[in-house]
């Protein structure tokens, strides 16, 4: 009988599984030097690059836009994120794909979690040097915004992208689900509420617990010969 333990994973799972242990060393790394203070200078210089010098309240461009930013910043949302995971989960259920359900799930309500006892563990200030142009009701490291965004957005992506033969459809979806990750990351220091390494940080492990879980998810799958409908 086929026991996971004791099979070799394909090289795209252990390139996987490489490429997030690697995310989850660089985002140890950026938290020691946020910790020393080594990254303040820069954080700053950028936090105010997007502002008018005159009046570090206004952020720069026209009112639409400061609007779209807000409508962007909206998709890293838990209550967003939360209603599509919802969505998502309820129909590959339906659709008779229960482990993929509860894959995708745990995957991601694992994210939130974690979101949640990083930025508790290192309960670092929001910036203070701008107003901020949305709430905000926790500590500032790692951004849970861009974070869940990486997470939930790069997961789905993997799971349509599963589904489609054509190389560069695949291409389409997943670089889709990056530039929307990028907009959503970069909304939360435009409008003054995370610190450009938060941000950078919350990208980084968001990644890599997509990847940790996508790479363990297709270990665990039973071989061809042994697959059957899931139930």
């Amino acid at each position: 009988m086929d026991r996971w333990w004791t099979r070799r994973p394909e090289p795209r799972v252990l390139a996987a599984l490489l490429a997030a242990a690697a995310g989850l060393w660089l985002f140890m790394a950026l938290g020691d030097d946020i910790g020393e203070g080594e990254t303040h200078a820069l954080d700053r210089a950028l936090l105010l690059a997007l502002r008018n010098p005159a009046d570090p309240a206004d952020p720069l461009g026209p009112r639409w836009f400061e609007s779209f930013m807000r409508d962007l910043t909206a998709l890293g949302s838990h209550g967003v994120l939360g209603l599509l995971l919802l969505g998502v989960a309820s129909f590959l259920f339906l659709a008779g794909r229960r482990r993929t359900a509860v894959s995708v799930l745990a995957a991601c309500l694992s994210g939130a979690l974690l979101s949640d006892l990083l930025k508790d563990l290192f309960g670092r200030p929001r910036p203070d040097l701008v107003p901020h142009g949305a709430y905000v009701l926790t500590p500032s490291f790692p951004s849970g915004h861009a974070l869940l965004a990486a997470l939930v957005y790069l997961t789905l992506a993997a799971l349509v992208a599963r589904q489609l033969t054509r190389r560069r459809l695949r291409l389409h979806v997943m670089a889709c689900a990056v530039v929307l990750t990028v907009l959503v990351g970069a909304s939360r220091v435009y409008l003054g509420v995370h610190w450009p390494s938060d941000v950078l940080a919350g990208w980084i492990i968001g990644a890599a617990w997509a990847l940790a879980w996508w790479g363990i998810a297709q270990w665990l799958r039973p071989p061809p010969q042994a697959h059957s409908p899931e139930r």
